[in-house]
């Protein structure tokens, strides 16, 4: 049995999630951008209703990952008002403009969230390096990777995968997610040796959560 994290777009997705066995939700508004930082009212009324780790989206925009000066601290902002919600953890990732991660930025961030986990996500896949970019990423004090092994999907990442786990060797949870279906999670998670995967589990081209593909996912 996998441990799975489902991205949601809406309550409603969280609610499908929760109730169908996931292990942890990531919160996230702007589906059609990839995920943006959610409604403040809406992650509070979330909360009290699960009892699942809530992990929170911080992203002002949808495109790239390099942030202007107001934006940063927009999300610095963000954060400090969603930590007191008393979410489980963080989602972001900030690279510079030579698509670099940005240390200063995300050990700021990682610092203000701080004692909750943060995960870097897949900023990861559009950042230079492979080995480097994890060693950053560690070195700026997230527990989690969000990553399709910096190509499109994981089926065509899952090379990357496997030697980010093996590169990893503890100090940093990879997080398996871009493409990944009930379909093809059995076959990934046997390649890479991973041990936690993320899906938005929708399967209509809809904006809710499945929940026939939650379960499927998570008895994969």
């Amino acid at each position: 049995m996998s441990k799975i994290e489902i991205a949601c777009f809406n309550p409603e997705s969280a609610m499908i999630a929760f109730e169908n066995g996931a292990d942890r939700i990531e919160l996230c508004d702007g589906l059609s951008e990839g995920g943006t930082t959610p409604d403040f009212e809406t992650t509070r009324d979330l909360r009290a209703k699960i009892s699942i780790p809530l992990f929170v989206m911080i992203r002002p925009r949808g495109g790239d990952f390099t942030y202007s000066e107001a934006e940063f601290e927009q999300m610095q902002k963000d954060l400090l008002q969603l930590k007191s919600l008393k979410v489980d953890g963080f989602v972001f990732g900030i690279l510079d403009e030579n698509d670099q991660v940005n240390v200063e930025h995300n050990k700021i961030l990682v610092e203000m969230a701080y004692p909750l986990p943060c995960t870097f996500h897949r900023a990861f896949d559009r950042a230079k390096g492979l080995e480097d970019s994890l060693e950053k990423v560690i070195g700026c004090g997230f527990k989690t990777i969000l990553t399709s092994g910096q190509k499109p999907n994981v089926s065509e990442g899952k090379e990357n995968l496997k030697k980010l786990v093996e590169l990893s060797n503890g100090r940093i949870e990879i997080l398996v997610g871009g493409g990944l279906r009930s379909t093809n999670i059995a076959e990934i998670r046997e390649f890479t040796n991973a041990g936690y995967f993320h899906s938005s589990a929708i399967t209509d081209g809809g904006a809710f959560a499945n929940a026939d593909e939650v379960i499927a996912l998570k008895n994969s």
